[in-house]
């Protein structure tokens, strides 16, 4: 097992600055134009509302990974919900998906965000994810959530209430699944009546130890146990009074840990062609210009949040012309270690 730098360790910079990632689907589905567009056809001309343009998916995305994005991140949808929810987020299977972005892309980490531990078989999830975390050469992070979703859990033989344990069991079980094993004895998983001595295993093994785990909110959970069976947090982005609270409990929680565990956060953006639009807050994110941005992530940074990814879905303009732009006035000042590597070879 290699012990070079994790997944999550490319996501952090040393001088504490915030890197930068996206979320995918990388279109406007949320935008402006787009909503006019469905309130004159409903229909979406056969796209409804919440169904990503999937078109230039591959094109964008090796795009985004060559102009030095630090992560590209894929949500858990697992039914398209228009009535109640009204989003199908990336559309494609989350581990198919994240297979064929190990493919086409070098540098950025590859993450969930996050998948819907309950409603999966661990022992499954596991195999999954070190089959992208080995494919991807070691880029990946394993987001997990507890889910959101009522409708969803009866269909998938899941119980809604007692999501909170079986999110905890679940996890327990990635850890042993991950484990390296000399051959002599397989994994033991006492609540599934399964012996070491059997010689069960999952393979492939993640390239290191074991593949980073992000967790999404508080799943079900106490935040004492999030602190010490996650290598990250995964939260939402808050007011910068609210998320100073939040990162400092985080960092509180953490102290004790062999290494820093960072503090992950998605946000909303609506980049607007003038960079000194100031910046206004809008459902989960903001809308502004690249200057007012520059300033709002130092402050993030300043206040703990380690990475953040984008979701440009609530924008019109043109998903190619915003990446180039962040690309040019907004990530020069926020390096990736891989891209601080790239610059040096």
């Amino acid at each position: 097992m290699s012990d070079s730098p994790t997944a999550l360790d490319r996501l952090v910079h040393p001088a504490g600055l915030p890197t930068l990632g996206l979320e995918l689907p990388l279109d406007n589905d949320w935008g402006s134009a787009r909503i006019r567009a469905l309130r004159a056809d409903p229909s979406g001309g056969g796209r409804p509302f919440g169904v990503a343009d999937l078109t230039r998916h591959a094109e964008l995305a090796r795009l985004a990974d060559q102009s030095g994005f630090a992560g590209l991140w894929v949500r858990d949808v697992p039914l398209y919900d228009p009535e109640q929810f009204g989003d199908a987020g990336s559309v494609f299977e989350t581990f198919t998906h994240l297979g064929h972005l190990a493919a086409v892309t070098e540098h950025a980490v590859l993450g969930t965000a996050a998948v819907v531990l309950p409603l999966r078989q661990p022992l499954l999830v596991a195999k999954a994810a070190a089959t992208v975390d080995v494919l991807s050469g070691g880029r990946f992070v394993l987001g997990l959530a507890s889910g959101d979703r009522p409708v969803e859990y009866p269909l998938f033989g899941a119980d809604f209430p007692a999501r909170g344990a079986t999110f905890r069991t679940g996890v327990e079980t990635l850890r042993a699944a991950w484990a390296a094993r000399d051959g002599s004895e397989g994994m033991s998983l006492p609540g599934l009546g399964l012996d070491a001595d059997r010689r069960l295993d999952v393979l492939p093994k993640p390239v290191g130890r074991t593949v980073p785990i992000a967790i999404a909110g508080h799943a079900q959970q106490s935040a004492e146990w999030i602190a010490h069976n996650a290598d990250a947090s995964l939260n939402y982005p808050r007011p910068l009074g609210a998320l100073k609270l939040r990162t400092r409990e985080w960092q509180d929680l953490t102290a004790a840990s062999p290494k820093p565990k960072p503090y992950l956060t998605p946000m909303q953006l609506d980049l607007t062609e003038d960079p000194a639009t100031p910046a206004t807050a809008i459902r989960l994110g903001l809308r502004t210009g690249a200057e007012a941005l520059v300033e709002h992530l130092r402050t993030m940074g300043e206040l703990g949040v380690a990475h953040v990814s984008f979701n440009l879905r609530p924008g019109d303009r043109p998903v190619d012309e915003v990446l180039h732009e962040l690309a040019e006035t907004v990530l020069p000042h926020f390096p990736s270690r891989t891209t601080e590597a790239r610059a040096a070879a």
